[in-house]
């Protein structure tokens, strides 16, 4: 029996994820739901496209993952459900899929058609669930949708780049549980357009011109008191390949995060600067 994954902006104070994972249990008795999260910002679709990219790949193939998140029905939001990269996707066509779809081509993307027989106020709950355990049992998706081509993309998950390829800008994209702040910039698209070059990274008023390969490499030189790089701000492409803007040993709760310490926000803009020539002089990080 494939596992079925939980990704929503409800939260955990009210009944919609129980009520959820009931339905799924009355569907199927026998699956193995997963709750990937319930804690995505409201209605925050660029945030869900992160998350689900960087933990659908962790489940085996054959996977469902049900997507709660803007899922009201309209001519503009329709539902979806997607094969792609050996799992499937049962979201809304909100631009969700995005960041997945755009390094992998869907096998299969089928426009779900069974509104008619149900009427709903909460689709995850009434659609989705049927969907997903439809699919489980094995279902091939043109039973429950006519077949369809195309997604909504989203286009402010891209980072862009200059005509002359000496700047890539790029945004945030995703504020993590530390305060670590993640930008839509890849360490492939870095190395793809730097091409070995110093570089200068502007964030708001603060400037980088290093990215380190891990976290406490900022507090190596110095083993005897390495406390006292606390705070240090740093750069580094993070476990799922973009360009992380952090605050070494960070914590919201006491002493905050890169996102509180340097002002930094979702959407925010964020530009990477390439030089031909010798490396100029930058701002110091601290």
């Amino acid at each position: 029996m494939s596992f079925i994954t939980l990704t929503t902006d409800f939260g955990t104070k009210d009944h919609f994820v129980g009520a959820v994972k009931g339905a799924i249990y009355t569907e199927l008795a026998e699956a193995r739901i997963v709750d990937i999260t319930h804690e995505i910002s409201p209605f925050n679709i660029t945030e869900t496209a992160y998350i689900l990219k960087n933990s659908y790949k962790s489940f085996p193939e054959g996977t469902i993952h049900i997507v709660g998140v803007d899922s009201e029905l309209s001519a503009e939001n329709k539902h979806i459900a997607i094969e792609l990269d050996n799992h499937y996707f049962v979201c809304p066509d909100n631009g969700i899929i995005s960041m997945i779809a755009s390094e992998i081509q869907p096998t299969k993307i089928v426009e779900i058609n069974i509104h008619d027989r149900i009427e709903s106020s909460f689709p995850v709950l009434d659609v989705f669930v049927k969907v997903a355990c439809f699919i489980a049992r094995g279902g091939n998706l043109t039973v429950i949708g006519r077949e369809i081509k195309e997604y909504k993309k989203l286009i402010e998950i891209q980072p862009k780049v200059n005509q002359i390829q000496t700047q890539i800008i790029g945004g945030v994209l995703y504020i993590d549980n530390y305060g670590n702040v993640i930008t839509n910039i890849s360490k492939k698209m870095f190395n793809d357009v730097g091409k070995g070059r110093a570089f200068k990274i502007n964030a708001s008023r603060y400037s980088f011109d290093k990215i380190f390969s891990r976290y406490n490499e900022v507090a190596a030189k110095n083993t005897n008191n390495p406390s006292q790089f606390d705070g240090t701000k740093l750069t580094i492409f993070n476990s799922a390949g973009f360009l992380e803007i952090a605050i070494y040993k960070s914590n919201l709760n006491t002493v905050g995060g890169a996102c509180t310490l340097l002002g930094l926000d979702y959407r925010d803009p964020i530009i990477i600067e390439f030089f031909n020539e010798s490396k100029p002089e930058f701002t110091p990080l601290n």
